[in-house]
C-alpha cells in the first residue's frame, strides 16, 4: 500500500456504473492509498443509499445527505425532513451535495433558491458541514451565504471550477475548496494551476467526484468511468501546481478532509 494516504472527498459510488463492481473498486482505491471516502448524496433516495452503504464500510466510508440543484424540484417540507433525520446518523457527515446550478436549471431557480435556503438553515441548526455546488450563480450563491457568514459551519464549494475573483470570494467566508480532475484537462482546467497558491494550506482538499470528470491524463485516455483510485493523480496535478513541497500539500490535504468531516 502507498505511504501516502488520501481522502476523496466527493464520490458518487451509488451510481449505476459502480453496481456489478463495487467491492473491486473500493479495494483498488484503498491499494493506492485512498483509505477514506465520502459518497455523495444529490437527493433523498439517493441519500439513503448512500447512508447505507457507508455504514456497511464504516472504517473507510462516510456520506452526505441532501438534495443537489438539478433535484430541487422534489424539494417539500416532508422530503426535507426525511433528509434531516439522515443527517442525525452517525455516518453521515455532511449537508449535500447542495447550491445553486443555473447553468443547465434542471429546476427553476426559485426552486433551488428555496432548497438551498432549508440547506443552509438546517446546516446552521445542527452546526454539520455543507457540501456545495455551483455553476453559473456565483452571485445568488454569495448573497445567499454572505448574511449568515458568521453562523455557517465548516463548507467546501466542492468541484471548484471558478475564477480567481469567485475563488477569492470563498476565501474570504473561509470556505474549502474541492479540486477535482478538472485540473489535468488542458481544453479548460488550466486556469486551476495557477490559483492552487491562492488556497490556503488549510482549507484545500480533493475529489474525483467519480464516475465523472475523468482526469485527462494519457494513462487513462481510453477509461470509460473515473474511480476514487484516480485521486492521486488529481494530487499529483496540485503537488506540481503548489509551491509546497509534495510531503506537506499532500498531509495538509488529508488532515483538511478529516477536520472538515470532524473525523480528526
Amino acid at each position: 500500500m502507498s505511504k501516502e494516504q488520501f481522502f476523496d472527498i466527493g464520490v458518487n459510488l451509488t451510481h449505476p456504473s459502480f453496481v456489478k463492481d463495487l467491492d473491486n473498486v473500493i479495494e483498488e482505491a484503498i491499494d493506492v492509498g485512498v483509505t477514506r471516502m465520502c459518497v455523495t448524496g444529490s437527493d433523498l433516495e439517493e441519500s439513503i443509499s448512500a447512508y447505507q452503504l457507508a455504514l456497511s464500510l464504516s472504517d473507510i466510508l462516510i456520506s452526505t445527505a441532501g438534495i443537489h440543484p438539478h433535484q430541487a424540484k422534489e424539494f417539500s417540507s416532508n422530503y426535507f425532513s426525511e433528509i434531516k433525520d439522515l443527517l442525525k446518523k452517525e455516518n453521515v457527515k455532511a449537508i449535500g451535495e447542495t447550491g445553486l446550478d443555473f447553468y443547465r436549471n434542471f429546476s427553476t431557480e426559485e426552486e433551488q433558491k428555496k432548497s438551498f435556503e432549508a440547506h443552509i438553515e438546517a446546516s446552521i441548526e445542527l452546526q454539520q458541514p455543507l457540501f456545495l455546488h455551483v455553476r453559473d450563480a456565483h452571485k445568488t450563491f454569495m448573497e445567499m451565504l454572505k448574511p449568515v457568514k458568521e453562523k455557517l459551519p465548516a463548507t467546501v464549494v466542492h468541484c471548484f471550477t471558478g475564477t480567481k475573483e469567485e475563488l477569492s470570494e470563498y476565501i474570504e467566508m473561509g470556505f474549502y475548496i474541492g479540486i477535482t480532475g478538472w485540473i489535468c484537462d488542458e481544453r479548460r482546467g488550466t486556469h486551476l494551476k495557477d490559483l492552487i497558491n491562492l488556497i490556503p494550506l488549510d482549507k484545500i482538499m480533493i475529489e474525483t467526484d467519480a464516475p465523472y470528470l475523468i482526469p485527462r491524463v494519457s494513462k487513462l485516455k481510453n477509461s470509460q468511468r473515473n474511480e476514487p483510485k484516480f485521486l492521486p493523480l488529481i494530487a499529483n496535478e496540485v503537488v506540481k501546481s503548489s509551491k509546497a513541497g509534495k510531503k506537506l500539500i499532500i498531509s495538509s490535504i488529508l488532515l483538511n478532509s478529516l477536520r472538515f468531516f470532524g473525523l480528526d
